[in-house]
């Protein structure tokens, strides 16, 4: 997600080592000459601009060759197995969404095939998702998102103003909503609760248990409750909350509430690796989904979708009517304009893969996870996630205590991150935060050879980490803090919010898992 940027004061940006070296004479300096070689430039042998546009121009390839540079400080993103964004597509969908990068999506008039687009994709993806398109009075609609974010945010509006509008209709108070969650949910459903005054009701994990449970989810329902989140796929341990044993528990106490489904990793994995699994629109109380198209739905961020089972379930005070670009056309959405080249990915890849080729590749994930898993056992580590479809192709995993350890899942993560691998160690979710684990995300392009270079890389690892007495793993912990308190560039994330009180992370010192 964004982070807030500090804005640098006059007096720092002046601070720079060339103010102490003085003036000296090298030879004739570059006049400016565009035929000049890139490196042989003046541009190259001054700091680049970062925090006042220059006054002059500069040619398009130094630009470019200085930016590119700048850049290879960057991970590389198929090393980077923290993150479920999609990092590999065919060169096709990315030739249609370079040819794409000048369409505003939300210019119906000019560009109505990219709309029709949407349209197809949302009629897929809700198909996919068993919504009841057999029944004549049912009118599924859905749209497409930046990502899941977005996609939240809108079912949180939704539900909100449908449970406001019933509460006015029968004269009652309607100035406390709240809505229930598990207290692994992703950072974007906080702020979802926060940005819309909804009070937030969370289901805790425990030690023993990471997903919301069922029971004590329904227990907390009370009249201003809005809706309650069910996330198909958890970010930390990658499992499956579930969603049948909350909707039947309603429908067996006759408690009238509706069920979003966060499904934004799974729900383009469920339906192809476990199809027998019961968790969408299949279930009367599911009133809302959306996925992220930019995770297992393969294509590059940012998109996401989200889906209603009917127009009862989205009030029709938060659809605009516009005619602002010479088309009519109904908008549910936060923002406006928005590039068209991630939509026409997206649909590239439904019609590309079918579903014969999303089965082919989940099911794939799914082996090389259960692959994984079963050698970070061997190794000694306690699985935590699910194996053989139950979950999402993800292997959480962290040390036994009762090995006596000096080290902990940090001192491996920092290890592996020296050998180019980001794979992150967590804090689990409030009220079981004193448990630390690791995660891997397998993703499309996380290859057998690949897993199985990253198995050795966790061998090596522990084992340099083992063989180190304890002087040496305190200077190693020193290490890892410096070489994060030293880091320049985290200068420039905006650190006035550091003590905010009110997320989870403020609350507990937790630390969020990235999607």
């Amino acid at each position: 997600m964004p982070h807030l940027a500090k804005v640098t004061n006059d007096a720092d940006t002046t601070k720079h080592i060339n103010d102490k070296m003085g003036e000296f004479e090298l030879g004739p300096e570059d006049n400016g000459d565009f035929g000049t070689s890139v490196y042989g430039s003046k541009f190259t042998a001054m700091d680049i601009p970062k925090h006042e546009m220059p006054e002059g121009e500069m040619p398009r390839d130094i630009a470019y060759r200085l930016i590119k540079d700048d850049l290879t400080l960057d991970g590389t993103p198929t090393l980077n197995l923290a993150s479920f964004v999609t990092t590999y597509m065919e060169e096709e969908a990315e030739k249609l969404m370079v040819e794409s990068f000048s369409k505003n999506f939300i210019d119906y008039e000019e560009y109505p095939v990219s709309a029709d687009i949407q349209n197809r994709c949302v009629n897929m993806i809700a198909r996919l998702f068993n919504v009841p398109s057999h029944d004549d009075k049912t009118n599924a609609m859905g749209t497409s998102t930046v990502g899941s974010s977005e996609a939240i945010m809108l079912a949180t509006l939704a539900m909100k103003k449908r449970w406001q509008n019933k509460r006015k209709a029968a004269g009652k108070d309607f100035s406390k909503p709240n809505i229930i969650m598990n207290s692994a949910v992703q950072v974007c459903w906080e702020k979802a609760a926060r940005y819309f005054d909804v009070e937030e009701k969370f289901v805790y994990c425990t030690n023993d248990r990471y997903v919301i449970d069922p029971e004590e989810a329904v227990n907390l329902v009370d009249e201003n409750t809005i809706g309650i989140c069910s996330i198909l796929g958890t970010t930390y341990t990658g499992e499956y909350e579930d969603t049948k044993a909350i909707n039947d528990l309603l429908a067996e106490k006759n408690i009238d509430c509706p069920i979003h489904v966060d499904a934004a990793s799974g729900g383009f994995v469920a339906p192809f690796v476990n199809p027998n699994l019961v968790w969408d629109f299949r279930l009367e109380k599911v009133v809302s989904i959306n996925v992220s198209g930019h995770k297992y739905g393969l294509v590059y961020p940012g998109v996401g979708w989200a889906v209603w089972r009917d127009p009862e379930f989205l009030p029709k005070e938060l659809i605009f009517n516009i005619n602002y670009l010479g088309a009519d056309q109904a908008s549910f959405t936060l923002n406006f304009s928005r590039g068209a080249s991630q939509v026409i990915g997206q649909y590239y890849q439904l019609i590309r893969l079918g579903k014969k080729g999303y089965r082919s590749i989940m099911c794939n994930l799914t082996r090389t996870a259960d692959y994984l898993a079963l050698s970070v056992q061997k190794m000694g580590f306690i699985l935590m996630s699910k194996t053989r479809g139950q979950g999402l192709p993800l292997v959480a995993f962290r040390l036994n205590l009762d090995d006596g350890h000096k080290f902990d899942e940090f001192a491996i993560a920092h290890q592996l991150r020296e050998r180019g691998w980001v794979v992150p160690a967590y804090t689990m979710a409030p009220h079981s935060e004193t448990m630390k684990l690791m995660r891997v995300v397998v993703r499309e392009d996380f290859s057998r050879s690949r897993c199985d270079a990253l198995v050795a890389d966790l061998e090596l690892a522990l084992h340099e980490l083992t063989k180190m007495d304890e002087k040496k793993l305190e200077a190693h912990q020193e290490h890892m803090k410096s070489h994060g308190a030293k880091n320049h560039r985290r200068k420039n994330m905006n650190q006035h919010f550091t003590d905010e009180k009110h997320s989870l992370q403020g609350k507990h010192g937790k630390t969020h898992a990235v999607c």
